[in-house]
């Protein structure tokens, strides 16, 4: 309940009453857009700082390591289990949705973690951007094997080649934005944070609360296209971010990462893409429903995860791991 009053959540939830009240209210995209890139610049300069500060350690490698496998890990199993309820393309699209992160997630969960002053570090803002790839290059893989088999081709024409889909993915403005900015924050150190704190520590909040907003309008918006659709689907959206959190914290207690370090790994795990991996789908995999993907994931994972997955996992993961 106390993470529920969290001005930034408050925010989020007064969105989605706003849109299930079909309410005009709405943040003009550019807006919305420049939110997006001022929180990932200020986390990647918040990373920066950080890993500035400790340097290169064992930890590090351990945890980015970790969040690889995940990225690895997680949109097979996906993939594995909707191939049963969907067909295989729309499984594929799924499956790298849900294989994939959420950065407004992930960014809501190291706020909260500041909040409540529990130590993390800086280098899960890199493990967030490491985990985006995989599951487009896996998607691409699966959906290319699957039409192979099926000799089919899809119905917006000839599929862009792995090779150009792979350089829109990984040259992505919002991704080298957030690798860019860590970089400055790991050449500027202690004297950059404090020339940067106005913008990257005192407005932060304030910008995550307008941008929740917005995800909760949008959030909302995106309830409608899940009407009709399989229970199992709906199960499936609510169920599978709580099964890769669980997975997350296992590879944490095997590999003993600190407890910060295991509670963000699972939010990422237990996040999906809503952005980057949907744009990407849409001429990778033209044959899939964006509807299905897009209402999944920003429909009922991303509240979830916001409203109560986020406290959720950290409580877990500080107790799991002392």
């Amino acid at each position: 309940m106390q993470s529920l009053l969290d001005p930034a959540i408050l925010f989020f939830i007064f969105g989605i009453l706003a849109g299930l009240m079909k309410s005009n209210l709405e943040i003009p995209s550019q807006i919305a857009k420049f939110l997006s890139l001022y929180l990932l610049m200020a986390l990647g300069l918040k990373g920066g700082f950080a890993l500035a500060h400790s340097g290169l350690n064992l930890q590090l490698v351990t945890s980015l390591g970790c969040a690889i496998a995940l990225a690895l890990i997680v949109p097979a199993l996906s993939y594995l289990a909707l191939k049963r309820i969907l067909p295989a393309l729309d499984a594929v699209a799924v499956a790298a949705t849900y294989g994939s992160v959420s950065a407004v997630t992930f960014i809501t969960a190291v706020q909260y973690m500041d909040t409540h002053g529990l130590p993390y570090g800086g280098h899960m803002a890199a493990a967030m951007a490491l985990m985006e790839s995989p599951a487009i290059l896996f998607a691409v893989i699966v959906a290319n094997t699957v039409r192979k088999r099926n000799t089919t081709v899809g119905a917006a024409g000839t599929v862009p080649t792995l090779g150009k889909i792979l350089h829109e993915s990984l040259t992505d403005g919002a991704q080298l934005l957030l690798l860019g900015a860590m970089l400055v924050g790991i050449l500027s150190g202690e004297a950059g944070k404090a020339s940067m704190q106005p913008f990257s520590g005192d407005l932060f909040k304030g910008m995550l609360a307008f941008f929740l907003l917005d995800m909760g309008l949008k959030a909302a918006r995106n309830l409608g296209q899940l009407r009709g659709k399989s229970p199992l689907l709906i199960a499936y959206s609510l169920l599978a971010p709580l099964v890769n959190a669980g997975i997350a914290l296992g590879l944490a207690a095997l590999f003993s990462l600190p407890a910060g370090d295991a509670a963000l790994l699972m939010v990422l795990a237990a996040s999906a893409s809503y952005i980057a991996v949907p744009a990407v789908l849409r001429f990778a995999i033209p044959e899939a429903s964006p509807a299905l993907y897009l209402g999944m994931s920003l429909g009922l994972t991303f509240p979830l995860n916001i409203l109560l997955g986020i406290p959720l996992y950290m409580t877990i993961a500080h107790h799991v791991l002392i």
